[in-house]
């Protein structure tokens, strides 16, 4: 792979939030994400990342209803039913492990996105997460604390990047047509200093 390759991997790597709800997804292509996740680096190689994967219509719901979706999108309260994700990876740091998870997740939650993407899949990163109310649905043990959850599926939305425009404002939005727009900052904006 060539650095344009992965240039263009990375860019088509946008946070989508709604899906083809019809493509049901085989709880092995979230383990195969996983798995990228389990070679990432790790602070100290503690290895403290633990996950729940889940392709069960049921579950997904239940899931689904402890997310924030969209907070400059004020108006959407998220996908409707025919446009929810068909997955979910829950990230978890095992304090029992480690007591401090440092960016472990991070890097793992994107590298599972830029597999997902490789798939002609794509997700969203939440951490607006009902912790509590999630923590229930999931019966997830108390040694465990949420760190994210992915939402995974195949895209239905269109997600361009732009620069941001001179008011400074980096809030995305959708259009007309449903295209969903994401300001970024110039380059030249945020190296500070080059020596």
């Amino acid at each position: 792979m060539t650095f344009d390759d992965f240039s263009e991997l990375v860019k088509a790597n946008r946070s989508c939030r709604r899906f083809d709800n019809n493509h049901k997804l085989n709880p092995s292509t979230l383990k195969d994400l996983v798995d990228l996740a389990r070679q990432t680096p790790s602070a100290a190689n503690m290895q403290p990342l633990k996950y729940m994967i889940c392709t069960d219509d049921v579950k997904n719901e239940a899931i689904f209803s402890c997310l924030g979706w969209a907070a400059y999108l004020t108006d959407w309260p998220g996908p409707v039913k025919e446009e929810r994700p068909t997955g979910y990876i829950v990230i978890l740091g095992d304090t029992r492990v480690a007591k401090r998870f440092w960016c472990d997740h991070g890097i793992a939650a994107q590298t599972m996105l830029l597999g997902a993407r490789t798939k002609g899949l794509a997700g969203c990163i939440f951490g607006a997460i009902n912790m509590k109310m999630l923590k229930d649905v999931l019966d997830i043990e108390g040694h465990f604390e949420i760190k994210l959850v992915l939402a995974v599926g195949k895209p239905v939305e269109t997600a361009r990047m732009e620069e941001i425009e001179p008011d400074g404002d980096i809030r995305y939005y959708r259009d007309a047509e449903e295209i969903h727009h994401v300001p970024k900052r110039k380059l030249s904006d945020i190296i500070i200093r080059s020596w």
